[in-house]
Order: C-alpha cells, then sequence, then structure tokens
C-alpha cells in the first residue's frame, strides 16, 4: 500500500515548485564534518555544484532551470552515525486529528510532491517539529555533533502554491524520521534567517516548530539571526569599519527583538557568538564573487572572533563561546586568505559542556527580559504630593495669551489604531483655573483614578524627531538643540489648546533628553517651552540631569550591588557646583530633592538598557523612600482611559479662541433613539468586563513567550484570526423523536400532489393543535443544549410509506445571526436551509407572524405606532407568562452577507414547491461537470466553455518566478500575476470513457501574453487591456481555468471614461515570440478568431464570472439622463466629494444636497459639483431643522444647542432643505473618531453613544426613508466596541424595514495603487433590488477581508485577488510617472505636464487636462530635508538607511541625522517600519492619510526619485482622483480632503452595481 501510494503521489502534474540542488561532494574530515559552501558564484549562472538554490525564485522554464539562483549558506555540520529510533510517548502530543500520519519518509516524500516530480534530492517544508534523539527526548539541534538526532513533524510541499492539492494546508506528519545528517543556515539573501536540514532522504526547510520545542529552538534561531544581521551590516559598512560600529549597527536592526531587553544584551549575546558567527561567514569565502569581498578578511570580524575569546564565554550564566559549537572542517582558519587559526579542536566533553552553558544562558536572558517587563508594568505609580515640590518651581501664576488657538478637538484626527505624534513649540501648562502647574503632578503612566487634571497650549507641528534637550547645556535658553523655531507666532505650525493631558514620558540617550505628553486624541514630543513657562519647566530639566549623574555614577562603579542608596546621596553631595548634577552640598537637602523628584529619576532608570543598574539597591531604596514619604499611590491601568464628550480646557471659554467644534448630542428620530438606548440600558460596559480583559491583556504582555513577531500587514493577521473560522454551511442536526404516540390526523382533503405524486395538505391535527401551511413549529435537537429549532412549513404531504410529513425551511433567531445580542428576542430570520421531517417529530407549533407592513416616509408615523402597540402587548403577554409570538421579515441568507425581504407569493404555498430547494439545487448545478457529445464545449462551475472561447488561467499553471513579498511596507504586489488569457484550441477526455470525469479532462490551449510579462518598461507604456497571439500551445487541467473573457480588435472595445475597468475585454494586434522576445505585427496568414460582439443580453449574461450586465458595453450602460432617471442623492458627511465623483461617473445618481462640516472640504464639494446644495454646518442642525420644518418635533430628539442653530438659520439655506420624498439615496461616511475612541479606551456607556454621527447618520435613513443607503466606514468599523456599534447598525436599518447588505473591500483591488480597505453596508427599499458587491479586477496582496458572523463562521464579500486576477496592479509609475519633477516645498498652483501620458492610467486620469494643478508638496524643515536626501533611492529605504553621523544645520546647530528618538523607541513601535521611507516605483502607496509626513502614522511619504513629500496631486491620483477634480484651502486643508475621501475609483464600482439593480427593477416593472 505504501509504495503504490508514494507512486501515484510522484506521479503528479508538473508545476514550479523549486528545488533544493543536490549537495556538493566535498569530502570529509578527519573530525567527521563537511564544509558546505552557497554562496553563489554569480546573479546569472549558478556554479555547478552547490547546496540549494534561492528559495523564492523557482525556476521558469527549462533554461532557468539550469540556472538557478543560489542562497548563501554557511558552513554546515554533518557525517553523523546510524542508529535505530525509538519514539516514546512523549512525541504524541505534537499530533493533530486532522493530519495524516505515515510511518515512512520516502511515502510522506511522496505524498507531499508537488505537481512537479522532484528532480534530483526533493525539498520540503517541515513545521510544527521536533528533534529528538532515539529515546524520543527532544534535544537542540547542535546536539547532532554528540548522538543521533531524528525528526517528528509535518511536511509540506516547498512551493506554498502546491498546498492547493491534495495536501492542503494539513500537510502529511511523519514520526521519527531521519537520522539528521546535516543542517544548513541560508537567507543572507533574503535578510532573515532559513535553516535546512538533511537527511539521506531530502533536504528540509524549517518553517516553525512544536510550541514545545521552541525553547530548544529558539537559541539556535537566534544565532542564525545574528549571522545573518551581521552579514547584512557588513554588506553596507566600508572596510575600516570598527566592531564598535558593527555592534551599533547590530543592536539597532535588532532592537526590537523580543529576546533581549536593550541594546546592551544585544551586543552582549553578539560578542558571545563571535567564533560562531566567524566561522558562518568564512563558510560563504569559496563560493563568494570575484566582485564580492572576502568577509572573513575584514578586520571587524577578525575582531569579533578575538573578542569572543579574550572574554572568555565559558563561565556559567553567561554564553559559552563557541568556537568549539562548529569545528566544520580541519581547513577552518588555516591561514588561507590570511585567516589565521583559530582554536584547537575541543574535546567531546567540553563541547557539551559549551551547549548546556549556552542553552542555559539563553533561558535566563529569556527570563530577564520578562522580568524587565515585569519590572515596567508595576501596579501602583507612586505619584508626587505638589507641597513637597513647591519651593523648587516659582510662585502662582496664570496662563496669558493673545494668539488664537484652536481646539485640538478640530485639528487632530483621533484615527484607527496607535494615536497620531506632533510636536508642540512654545508650550505652557496649567490647571482649570488657568493657573501654571508642573508636569511632575501628572502620572508617567497611564492611571485609572487621577485627582489633577492638566491642560496645555502650544503650537502644533509634525513631528520630525528633532525634539529634545541638551543636558549639558546651563538652562532652557542657552539650549538650541531641537527647537528649529522656538519663538511663539515665530513657530512653524498651528496654535491649539489641548485637552486634558493623561500621561508623560521621558525618552533619552546620550546627553539627549525628550519629553512627551499624551491627550486622548495624539502625543505631543515638547520642543521649547514658552518664556512664561520656561522656569516651571526648568526642575524637570535639572531632574533630569541629576538622574544622568547617578546612572553615570554607577555605571563607573566595577560592582553597583556596593552603592546603597545613602552612598549615591553622599556622592551627590560631594558634586561639584559646576557639574549638571549639582543640588546641594548638604545630603539632606540632596536626599529631599532626589525623593520628591523621585518618579522623574525613577523613570530613566525604567529605561536605562542595562539590567544590572536597573535593578542596584539604589532603585530599590529609592522607591522605599518615596512610599514612606507618604507620596501618592495611582493604580497603573494602561490599558482603560477615558474618553471626554468635549475638550473641558478653559480656554475653550476664553477669547480669542477657533473653538467652532463642540461635540453636541445627536439629534436622532425616536426610533434610533430607542433601539440604541434599550440595548445600551440592557448591556452596560460592566456586562461584557472590558477592564478584566484589558487587565488580562496587560499580564499576558508580560509574558514573554505567549508573544509571536507579528507582522504589521494585515495579510499575515487575517489568515491567522480566521484559520479556525468557517464558512456558513448547513447545519446538520439530528432530530429529537418526540415520545407521543397519539394518532396525527390529516384536517382537510389532498390539495394537489407533489412532483413525485404524493399528496398534498393544508392542514394536519397533532395532540390538539393545529398545523397549517404557511405557519411554524418546534423541533426538538437530540444529544444537544440548542435551543429547539423553528422551521416554517412550507408543504405537508404522506409519504409512500403513509409517513405523514412536511417540508419546512430553518428560522433562526436573531441571535444566532450576525446580529447577536442586538437581536429583537421574538424576531426570527427565515433561512434557505429547508429539511424533510415527520410530523410525529413536531414538539408543539409556534406563533409566528410574517410581518409586511406599507413602506415609505409617509407611511412612519403609521408604522411607528402599530410597533408600540405590538411591542406593548408582547411585553403584557411576558409578564402574563404566557408563550412568545415571534414574527418574521425578512431572508437571512450568511453566505451572501445579507437580509433580503420575504416575497409572500414564494413562500408557504404549499404547492410542493419551496423556493430555498430551487435556490439550492441552483448552487449545485453549479458543480457539475459535462463535456458534450461533440467534445466541442463543457459545462464548468456553472458557466458554459466552447472551442475558440476566451479563458483566464491562473498564472501557477505556468512557470511563474515568484519574488519574496511584504519585505516592506508598499511591496505588498512584487511578484504577483493576474490570470493568463488563452484561448481554447481543443478538449482531451480520457479514452474509452463514456461520461467525461473532470479529473480525466484536459484543454488544449494558445497562450496570450500580456505586456507585463515581457518587461515592466513594457507594461508601463502599453494599454493594461491588450494581449499578444503566440505559437505557445499547453495542455491543461480544466481545474486550471479561472472564468471568461473576450478578445477583440482595438477599434471593437467599448468605450469607457472612467479610470478604472469592469469588463473582462481584452485587444489583440501584435504577435509575440518568447523565444528571442521579438513583437511585430500580426501576419496576415495568422488569423485571430476574435470574440463575437454584440448579442442580446441573455446571451451574453454568462460571460466571464461576473452577473448580467457586468460586461455589457459601457456606451450602452452609462446612457444619458434622458434615458435613465439618476436617483436624487443626499450626501452626507461629504468631505471634498469622492464617494460623489465615482457614484456620478457610475450614471446612477446626481447628488443634488450635501452636507459637510469643515468649510475647506465643503468648498471644495461646491467646486467639483456647482449643482448641488451644499450644507457647511453639522449634520445634527440640518436634520433638526429639516425636521421642524416639516413639523416633526415631537419625533425629534435634539439639544439646545441644535435647536437654537436650527433656528437661527437664514431662510435660505431652510428653503434649500431637503424633503422627505425627494431623496432616492442617502450615502456617506460618518466620521470613525468616536468608534475609535469606544475601541481604544473601552467605555460604551450610552451617554458617550449618544454623541456619535452613526446615530445622525441612520435618523437621516429613518426620516427620510430612501430607496438606498450606503454607509462607508474604516475596515475595523465593523469590530469597533466589540462590533456593537457594526451589530446595532444592521439592526438599527432592518427595524426601518430594509434589505441589508454588509461587506469590506479593498479598493486596490478596483484599480488604484493603494492599499485602503473599507467597511460597507448597503440598504434597499423592501421593493428595490438589492445592490451586489463588484468583482474586483486587480492583483492586490491582500487576503479575504472577513467578518465574522458567529463563533464558527464568517463572512468574505469578494475574493482575494493576491492568487490571480483579471488585471496587473496598478502601480506607482502607472500613477505619477508623467507628472514634472518639483522640489521642496513647491506652492506653484499651475503647472504644465511637460509630457505626454504615458501608461493607460495617466491617460484615463489625466482626461482633457492641458494644465496640472496642485502638483504641490509640504514644505519639510532643514533637517528632514537633509535626512530625505540622504534616504537611498530604492524600494524600502526608510529612517534605518541612515548613516550614523550628525550633520550641522545653516543655524550652526549639530544634531543628529537619525532621530535619535527612533532607535530608543522602535522596540516600543514596531521599528518604526516605513518612517522617512520611500515609495517604490514598481509598489504601491500605503493607506492615504490626512497628513503626509515622514515622521507620521504612514512615514512613507517621499517621492521614489526626488528629494520631497509626494505633492497634493500625486495623492490625489492615488486615490483615483481625476486630474480635473479640484481641491480647497491650504496644502494641509487638500492633504486632509483627500485623506479622508472615498476612493472615487471604488465609489464607481459600487456604483455600477446600484445602476444594475435600480436598471432590473425599472425593467420588471415595465414587464
Amino acid at each position: 500500500m505504501g509504495s503504490a501510494a508514494a507512486a501515484e503521489a510522484a506521479a503528479v502534474s508538473k508545476t514550479t515548485a523549486p528545488k533544493k540542488e543536490p549537495k556538493s561532494t566535498s569530502s570529509s574530515s578527519s573530525s567527521g564534518m563537511t564544509k558546505k559552501k552557497g554562496k553563489k558564484a554569480s546573479q546569472k549562472e549558478a556554479p555547478t555544484s552547490g547546496r540549494g538554490k534561492k528559495r523564492n525564485s523557482p525556476p521558469s522554464g527549462e533554461e532557468q532551470s539550469q540556472s538557478r539562483k543560489m542562497p548563501k549558506r554557511a558552513a554546515a555540520c554533518k557525517d553523523f552515525k546510524e542508529r535505530s529510533v525509538r519514539l516514546s510517548e512523549k512525541s504524541d502530543f505534537i499530533a493533530s486529528k486532522e493530519e495524516q500520519i505515515v510511518s515512512d519518509e520516502s511515502l510522506a516524500i511522496g505524498l507531499t510532491c508537488g505537481k512537479d516530480p522532484d528532480d534530483d534530492k526533493p525539498n520540503r517544508r517541515l513545521t510544527q517539529f521536533i528533534l529528538h534523539n532515539e529515546d524520543g527526548i527532544a534535544q537542540p539541534l547542535e546536539m547532532v555533533q554528540h548522538g543521533d538526532l531524528f525528526i517528528t513533524g509535518t511536511l509540506l510541499p516547498l512551493d506554498e502554491a502546491s498546498d492547493k492539492g491534495k495536501v492542503k494546508d494539513r500537510g502529511i506528519k511523519c514520526e521519527g524520521f531521519g537520522r539528521i545528517e546535516a543542517w544548513d543556515i541560508s537567507g543572507y539573501d533574503e535578510g532573515h534567517p532559513i535553516i535546512w536540514l538533511t537527511t539521506d532522504v531530502a533536504d528540509y526547510c524549517c518553517v516553525k516548530p512544536a510550541s514545545s520545542y521552541k525553547k530548544h529552538y529558539d537559541n539556535f534561531c537566534e544565532k542564525a539571526r545574528a549571522c545573518i544581521e551581521v552579514y547584512k551590516v557588513l554588506s553596507k559598512c566600508n572596510s575600516d569599519c570598527s566592531l564598535d560600529e558593527l555592534l551599533a549597527g547590530i543592536a539597532r536592526s535588532m532592537s526590537g527583538n523580543k529576546f533581549y531587553d536593550g541594546s546592551a544584551s544585544i551586543k552582549e549575546f553578539i560578542l558571545s557568538q563571535g567564533v560562531f558567527i566567524y566561522n558562518q561567514l568564512e563558510g560563504l569565502e569559496e563560493s563568494s564573487n570575484k566582485n564580492d569581498r572576502i568577509l572573513a578578511q575584514l578586520p571587524v570580524l577578525a575582531a569579533l572572533r578575538e573578542e569572543c575569546i579574550k572574554h572568555g564565554y565559558y563561565v556559567p550564566s553567561k554564553p559559552a563561546a563557541s568556537s568549539g559549537t562548529l569545528k566544520i572542517a580541519s581547513d577552518i582558519g588555516d591561514g588561507r586568505n590570511g585567516s589565521p587559526i583559530v582554536e584547537a579542536e575541543e574535546d567531546e566533553d567540553a563541547k557539551l559542556a559549551r551547549l548546556f552553558q549556552e542553552e542555559e544562558y539563553f533561558k535566563s536572558m529569556k527570563q530577564r527580559k520578562r522580568q524587565v517587563a515585569a519590572s515596567t508594568s508595576k501596579k501602583f505609580y507612586i505619584k508626587i504630593n505638589e507641597d513637597e515640590i513647591a519651593n523648587d518651581y516659582p510662585l502662582p501664576a496664570y496662563y496669558k495669551t493673545a494668539i488664537e488657538e484652536t481646539d485640538e478637538f478640530i485639528v487632530v484626527d483621533g484615527e484607527d489604531g496607535d494615536l497620531p505624534t506632533h510636536m508642540l513649540h512654545n508650550w505652557c501648562l496649567y490647571n482649570s483655573d488657568s493657573r501654571l502647574i508642573s508636569l511632575e503632578l501628572l502620572p508617567m503612566k497611564a492611571c485609572a483614578d487621577i485627582d489633577v487634571t492638566i491642560f496645555g497650549s502650544g503650537v502644533m507641528s509634525e513631528d520630525d524627531g528633532s525634539c529634545g534637550f541638551d543636558l549639558d547645556a546651563d538652562s532652557i535658553q542657552s539650549s538650541s538643540s531641537g527647537s528649529i523655531a522656538p519663538v511663539a507666532q515665530d513657530a512653524y505650525g498651528m496654535p491649539v489648546y489641548l485637552s486634558s493631558i493623561k500621561e508623560w514620558v521621558i525618552e533619552w540617550g546620550a546627553s539627549m533628553i525628550s519629553v512627551s505628553i499624551r491627550t486622548e486624541l495624539a502625543w505631543y514630543r515638547l520642543g521649547k517651552p514658552s518664556k512664561q513657562y520656561a522656569l516651571w519647566y526648568e526642575p524637570i530639566l535639572k531632574t533630569a540631569r541629576v538622574g544622568r549623574s547617578i546612572i553615570t555614577m554607577l555605571k563607573a562603579e566595577s560592582r553597583v550591588a556596593r552603592l546603597s542608596f545613602a552612598d549615591v546621596i553622599k556622592r551627590l553631595s560631594e558634586l561639584p557646583k559646576s557639574d549638571g548634577g549639582y543640588i546641594s552640598s548638604d545630603p539632606a537637602s540632596v536626599e529631599r530633592y532626589v525623593v520628591v523628584h523621585g518618579p522623574i529619576i525613577f523613570q530613566l532608570f525604567t529605561e536605562f538598557p542595562d539590567v544590572k543598574i536597573k535593578n542596584c539597591p539604589f532603585v530599590h531604596g529609592l522607591r522605599d523612600k518615596m512610599e514612606k514619604r507618604h507620596h501618592t499611590k495611582w493604580v497603573v491601568n494602561k490599558k482603560i482611559l477615558q474618553k471626554s464628550e468635549s475638550n473641558l480646557n478653559p480656554r475653550a471659554s476664553m477669547g480669542p479662541v477657533v473653538s467652532k467644534r463642540k461635540t453636541m448630542q445627536a439629534t436622532t428620530t425616536k426610533l434610533i433613539n430607542r433601539i440604541w438606548g434599550e440595548y445600551y440600558s440592557n448591556y452596560s460596559p460592566e456586562d461584557s468586563s472590558p477592564g478584566a480583559t484589558c487587565e488580562k491583556i496587560e499580564e499576558e504582555e508580560v509574558e514573554e513567550e505567549a508573544q509571536e513577531d507579528i507582522e504589521e500587514d494585515d495579510a499575515e493577521e487575517n489568515s491567522s484570526v480566521m484559520e479556525k473560522a468557517q464558512r456558513p454551511s448547513p447545519i446538520l442536526r439530528k432530530i429529537k423523536p418526540c415520545s407521543s404516540s397519539k394518532k396525527i390526523l390529516w384536517g382537510d382533503e389532498p390539495l394537489g400532489e407533489t412532483c413525485s405524486g404524493e399528496a398534498l395538505y393544508k392542514h394536519a391535527v397533532l395532540r390538539g393543535e393545529e398545523i397549517s401551511v404557511g405557519g411554524a413549529v418546534l423541533v426538538e435537537v437530540d444529544g444537544s443544549d440548542e435551543l429547539p429549532v423553528i422551521y416554517f412549513v412550507e408543504y405537508m404531504y404522506e409519504s409512500s410509506d403513509g409517513e405523514k410529513m412536511f417540508h419546512g425551511r430553518m428560522m433562526q433567531r436573531g441571535s444566532d445571526t450576525v446580529l447577536g445580542n442586538t437581536a429583537n428576542e421574538r424576531e426570527l430570520f427565515l433561512t434557505n436551509e429547508c429539511i424533510n421531517l415527520a410530523l410525529k417529530d413536531v414538539k408543539q407549533t409556534v406563533v409566528v407572524g410574517i410581518k409586511s407592513m406599507p413602506w415609505g416616509h409617509q407611511y412612519r408615523k403609521e408604522n411607528a405606532e402599530a410597533n408600540r402597540i405590538d411591542r406593548a402587548r408582547a411585553e403584557e403577554r411576558k409578564k402574563k407568562g404566557l408563550p412568545t409570538e415571534y414574527y418574521c421579515r425578512s431572508l437571512y441568507c450568511p453566505e451572501q452577507g445579507a437580509f433580503f425581504s420575504l416575497s409572500r407569493h414564494t413562500i408557504g404555498l404549499g404547492s410542493g414547491f419551496c423556493h430555498s430547494c430551487k435556490v439550492n439545487e441552483d448552487e449545485k448545478a453549479k458543480e457539475v461537470f459535462e463535456v458534450n457529445s461533440s467534445k466541442t464545449g463543457f459545462l464548468y462551475s456553472g458557466d458554459e466553455y466552447s472551442v475558440h472561447d476566451y479563458v483566464y488561467v491562473s498564472p501557477y499553471q505556468f512557470s511563474v518566478q515568484t519574488i519574496e513579498t511584504e519585505l516592506f511596507k508598499a511591496g505588498r504586489n512584487l511578484g504577483l500575476k493576474p490570470f493568463v488569457v488563452c484561448q481554447v484550441l481543443g478538449i482531451i477526455t480520457a479514452k474509452g470513457s463514456k461520461q467525461s470525469e473532470m479529473k480525466s479532462t484536459q484543454v488544449k490551449v494558445r497562450r496570450f501574453f500580456r505586456p507585463e510579462d515581457i518587461s515592466v518598461e513594457k507594461a508601463y507604456c502599453s494599454d493594461i487591456r491588450e494581449v499578444y497571439y503566440s505559437e505557445e500551445l499547453h495542455i491543461l487541467p480544466v481545474d486550471s481555468i479561472e472564468g471568461k473573457c473576450e478578445v477583440r480588435k482595438r477599434s471593437d472595445l467599448p468605450e469607457c471614461n472612467a479610470p478604472a475597468l469592469f469588463q473582462h475585454i481584452f485587444f489583440c494586434e501584435h504577435l509575440y515570440d518568447p523565444s528571442n522576445g521579438s513583437i511585430k505585427q500580426l501576419p496576415a496568414n495568422i488569423r485571430v478568431k476574435y470574440s463575437t460582439v454584440g448579442g442580446d443580453p441573455e446571451s451574453r449574461k454568462r460571460k466571464g464570472k461576473c452577473k448580467e450586465g457586468e460586461d455589457v458595453p459601457e456606451v450602452q450602460k452609462q446612457r444619458d439622463d434622458s434615458d435613465h432617471k439618476r436617483l436624487a442623492t443626499l450626501d452626507i458627511f461629504a468631505g471634498c466629494g469622492g464617494l460623489s465623483e465615482g457614484l456620478h461617473q457610475a450614471g446612477v445618481s446626481v447628488t443634488k444636497w450635501a452636507i459637510e462640516y469643515e468649510e475647506p472640504a465643503g468648498q471644495a464639494f461646491q467646486l467639483n459639483h456647482p449643482e448641488s446644495k451644499v450644507f457647511i454646518n453639522n449634520c445634527n442642525v440640518i436634520l433638526k431643522a429639516v425636521m421642524d420644518k416639516c413639523g416633526d418635533v415631537d419625533d425629534c430628539i435634539s439639544t439646545s444647542d441644535a435647536n437654537d442653530l436650527a433656528a437661527s438659520l437664514d431662510d435660505k439655506v431652510k428653503n434649500d432643505l431637503p424633503l422627505p420624498g425627494q431623496v432616492d439615496f442617502i450615502n456617506g461616511g460618518p466620521p470613525c473618531q468616536g468608534f475609535s475612541g469606544m475601541n481604544r479606551f473601552n467605555t460604551s456607556t450610552w451617554s458617550k453613544v449618544q454623541c456619535e454621527m452613526i446615530l445622525a447618520f441612520l435618523s437621516f435613513a429613518d426620516y427620510f426613508r430612501p430607496k438606498y443607503f450606503l454607509l462607508e466606514n474604516v475596515r475595523n468599523f465593523v469590530s469597533f466596541n466589540k462590533g456593537q456599534t457594526f451589530r446595532l447598525t444592521l439592526a438599527s436599518l432592518l427595524e426601518m424595514g430594509y434589505q441589508v447588505r454588509f461587506g469590506i473591500l479593498e479598493a486596490g483591488a478596483y484599480g488604484v495603487s493603494q492599499s485602503r480597505k473599507r467597511a460597507f453596508i448597503w440598504a434597499a427599499a423592501p421593493d428595490e433590488i438589492l445592490p451586489e458587491w463588484p468583482e474586483p479586477m486587480h492583483v492586490f496582496g491582500v487576503p479575504e477581508l472577513k467578518i465574522n458572523l458567529s463563533s464558527n463562521s464568517y463572512y468574505a464579500a469578494v475574493r482575494s485577488t493576491a492568487s490571480g486576477a483579471p488585471f496587473r496592479p496598478i502601480t506607482v509609475r502607472d500613477t505619477i510617472g508623467d507628472l514634472p519633477a518639483v522640489g521642496n516645498g513647491a506652492s506653484k498652483g499651475n503647472l504644465e505636464y511637460e509630457s505626454d501620458p504615458v501608461s493607460w492610467f495617466q491617460k484615463k486620469i489625466r482626461g482633457n487636462m492641458a494644465v496640472l494643478t496642485d502638483h504641490i508638496s509640504k514644505e519639510m524643515n532643514e533637517l528632514n530635508l537633509i535626512r530625505c536626501k540622504r534616504i537611498p533611492k530604492r524600494p524600502g529605504a526608510d529612517w534605518k538607511d541612515l548613516p550614523e553621523e550628525k550633520v550641522t544645520l545653516s543655524t550652526g546647530q549639530v544634531v543628529d541625522l537619525i532621530p535619535w528618538c527612533l532607535p530608543n523607541t522602535a522596540k516600543r513601535h514596531n521599528q518604526w517600519k516605513g518612517l522617512f521611507g520611500r515609495l517604490d516605483w514598481e509598489g504601491n502607496f500605503p493607506t492615504s492619510v490626512t497628513d503626509p509626513q515622514p515622521m507620521g502614522k504612514v512615514g512613507m511619504c517621499f517621492h521614489p526619485d526626488q528629494d520631497r513629500i509626494i505633492t497634493v496631486r500625486e495623492c490625489a491620483r492615488s486615490q483615483g482622483f481625476p486630474d480635473s477634480y479640484q481641491f480647497y484651502g491650504n496644502t494641509l486643508h487638500k492633504h486632509r480632503q483627500i485623506g479622508n475621501a472615498v476612493p472615487p475609483t471604488l465609489a464607481y464600482a459600487l456604483g455600477r452595481k446600484l445602476k444594475e439593480a435600480v436598471d432590473s427593477e425599472s425593467s420588471s416593472s415595465q414587464e
């Protein structure tokens, strides 16, 4: 059996899985070790023998197989004895019930073969593995030198694309195979370690160890990582690089690693592994290219090795020297190329002892890191008392300013995710009485109970990392470091007044310190204070100097433990007055100062990397003294922070200020207020225990073992979060038979027959209860704690054996749907899950009314009264203990993410027909595969295919060279390929088979090439729809076909003016010869059989993978308004109009009214939509004014502020207001700041929720009752506040009577070069057709964007296009490559284009524009401009590529080129990825933000080639705005308008589907 299975596995058809090259035949040394060489000889041609090729570059065709790229491989270990293995029961714990387990290694290799048979020695991925000895006891990898090691783990194909086959993600588990013959380290090119294991049978790439084996494997992984990091630094540095520079560079690159508590421990670890690192890099020497430097000859590498030996890392608790860990071969260090012999071979006992020492040291290092993490997360923060420090501060004073200041709530976005960081110059801090107050009175950690409130004012600007103070300066006045423009009115930025400050921190390095404060909305790095506040800031800087002096003093001691708290105080009192740390010569005065200012000193010690100093006796003594002095203790609760309803800064009530925005309670209708109010009355925050959750999270953060290295990209995040979730599917339930033996009687005569001849009935009597068609029954589920299932009776019949039966459709309780606990307990939802059941299994009947109410704004009051009476009646029945009476008004389809209106004429007919059965049969029909009798066509996935049809084929069926993706933020699409266009030439079936099966059927196709198959340059200058004819023929399996498309003549292409494609139509005019790369006009003798143009819609509706109308010519689809009445639209939270623009381009809407609060955005909307009436006002005021105008004051719940402002509107505005009945479509994106706040601060009380704009937005829908409604928001809208906001939004729309569809879309898949994920909710009136989701047309590297429906299911609106799509991704070059060069701070409003558009996208986005507008750039200060110029012009370059040096500014100021705060705080901020980053011409833009800046939330904002921030027009193009679109205000206003907008291209895609729904409804009405 085993050999047969292996043979069958080996016979799988070809794929592109990479193979590992056969091992080198180099001879073994006397020691039994063989040295492996792996650094490729050249970039083009691999050596004839080597250890393996580059793992992420599969071969492409036969030619590439001869020139495989070889990875850099270090020295390896080999030559071990054979020995039988006996597995103990200890290895059983890694088995998974889902995995297939085999005992033979060869069989496992065969079963995990990709589609391409293995050449030479097979390569596989190895996951969930354990390395163990013959007794089954886990052992470290390096123990292979001291005994045989074997492998237990799961095998996967090397090429991840092969996982689609029989193995899938589970792989094949094999136990106790091996022996391990050798190991290798590669990944020097890739920048991360790749560890390989070799047995006699195969080579294995180690992916992930079993969780129980990590403690053995982590040490070796870190040693391998150290080799890679050293290699990376040496590759960039000069030959005269010093050891200190090397260690500093490595400490910087590894600063975020979870195993180290600071740069000191990283350097210590690197030194301890000096010999090991030297041996590995020296192992690259022989295979080095002649142009490459010989690493072993670099003095710094030899110095690292010598330093390791010199320090003698052999003592306990220290890592042992690696000199004997891997004595690779006798020729190591033989003096070749000038490398001296390092050391003699150790004996076996010494080697073994050192390995154990290393493992113990690594374990202690991890424990030390956890202790450090725990020490920084104390349960209490010891707070200073004001009277203790009063004498160190000036006499009381009050804050005064004549500068006009703006409310922080206006200018700072509370965006989802991490808080933004800004700089604050000329600042001042004060309390609620405007009295100046010390920052020391606030905690340096977020605390739950703060008894002091501090506000601030200052000049806010972008954070360039330069803020800081030089502790060596005499005073604030003489310190010029970091404040480019420290004077009040000359400071660059916007004067603001801040909301209450929640915490503050000090970060320091060398002689510099930086102080940051945090409000609810942002972090602020403090520059120079105002002159008024300077004396209040001096004590903080003085205390920082004292702290630095103490640390310097302790560092100078050989034994830190010798100095007690008293010793330190004594030494401080002996300092000379010229010393920065001088306080007094009186020890008592020194002790008082140190203790009362202790929190600052304590913070400095907490951040210091040396663990010995962190935990020295002085620190413990200081803490004891602070507690004894009766300082206040505040509970530290890092995760729970309070969100204010408004800015309570006293400046808000003083002039002059700009505080137009005031947080106003939402104006709502009674319906919305009731739904949300009742929910928050029943489900208080305490019910969900957010505090307990946060406390648990805080504890888990200290547990280092529980943490994983998580990439910032949500591709990985999505797959891990949802890996256990399943798509919605019918639930198989075992029905519990009823014990009653009473006879069941039919209540009437047969009314007809089923299609199989069984008699139909409408009534039956069971235990005295009448069951009727169209009614509902309760059926218990056997062996389950589930509530009894409720079924809707479609029809009843008597089976041929006399059994009385009914056919029922399951009705789902609202709590079991996506609505969860927001659903009405009386509401049921019909589903398409149906079943035949015996009437005897019915427990009882239930009352379920099919609810149908008249629709329209004119029926609102009537329906509201009917609902009030119904709720009162239900409440009365509940009080009396009577059975619940349910109601149903919607069909729930979780697989479509939608709720549909019930159609009364398709349910409960009793005719023997079930609409649900028909739907399920149609779905099953799509799974049917059938070849017609003439072998000229076949049916596959619901589509009919014929010879000469054009089809999409998966790119993985061809030789595709995969490229390592996600190396940096904007490189997610690199290496991804669109579908391959092919023409079907023939159908090949198995001989002698009467009925064709899909697995035995193949298609013969002709491949058409795309411009991107030829070169990047060709792709850039070609039409994205162009394909090239070729003579290349392939025979492919049927399941490689992804859908249908068309190839036409260019003259037959449909007209399309929008910069987006939604038709599967290509054109062909040229012939491409892949053998020589030539392109020429199609010869006359080649007659391409083009797709047929025209035809009736019925014959065309199955074209491609889209719904009816998807391929109707664009000219026909975008008819004039005379042919199609556009929807009269109200755009709320309109911004500059991105959503309205896209919907207008789709020909479906005309925005007659728009509401926007911010004046610059409202003015921009008016510029681009002059036909619209734009209300630049608070939407709460507008809704109140509309309801007042219509006389519906009693139905409006609003604040006095809204009432007063609505009454004060002028008559013209009131006359222009839209009225119910005039609005067909409402769309908008309510601001997410509130949602983000609830999510961040875990507060969800009704008083907070009442201020959310989502309530006003839904109230507009309730009051106007338009035909269609569209909500847009950030992706995390579906998870804000634990999903409550999302679910309540759905519940509100359903309660109004709407049909609803929800989903998440990625804008990049619809034709823009930007990653932007957005959540959408469609709603349609009961009689309208609910729009579907548009098909994603472009390749984009994101996974399926899923929404959790319940605990075990999810829904994705559209498929991921990472594995293929009709068109390639739009790149940065496609988007902005034609724009003229401009400089830093470019401000000229109008420019000449200077060149013609090149790419397809440029031609569409430019349109007929002759003048380029808004090609203006934010001006960077001198320091950031210098940094920008020093960032390499290559993909992925960011701040880490800056050299470590100082620069002199024009003012004479000397500053660090690298913002000194970045390396010091990188470990807390995901390495600050992308900051000061350049875009990649072939990559994509990161998510557009409202203020692009190099130190901002999305720091990758530098032009690929020019030394500047990307311009307003470049940002606009990345969003899909045409060049004709205008923006309003200054540069910052324009960036804000673009960053807040919905990409018009995505809106266009949604608009096309809305138009299809509207047109379909119009067609059905006419029929």
